[in-house]
């Protein structure tokens, strides 16, 4: 059975989230809720020579996370600024790890009727 590609994984937990949609922006895939953006995929963005995946992240979680696995996860050019998180998809990816970031991005941006379905 072929591998799933990091993009496909990544669709089905964005799009598993109540009334998240994927639009295309800046030649990107990017999953939003009411059409504000609660994750997007990179892949060499800018030639950033990464793929990655961009989430917002809970306080405190950017600067936790890039300084434990700095080869796992970064700060994301643009909203890296805003507390966004970046997520190596190009390296072992620790899926139920991005799966949780996803939800909290989601829980962040969506809604609060929206993220209150969220476990």
């Amino acid at each position: 059975m072929p591998r799933k590609k990091p993009i496909d994984r990544v669709r089905q937990i964005c799009l598993a989230l109540p009334e998240a949609v994927e639009k295309e922006a800046w030649g990107e895939p990017t999953f939003r809720v009411h059409d504000k953006i609660f994750a997007q995929y990179e892949d060499n963005h800018d030639n950033s020579r990464v793929t990655g995946l961009w989430c917002k992240a809970p306080d405190g979680a950017q600067a936790f996370l890039v300084a434990g696995d700095p080869a796992r996860y970064y700060v994301p050019k643009y909203v890296g600024h805003k507390g966004w998180i970046g997520i190596r998809m190009d390296v072992d990816v620790d899926w139920p790890m991005v799966a949780e970031l996803v939800r909290d991005s989601y829980r962040i941006i969506a809604p609060r009727r929206l993220a209150e379905l969220i476990e």
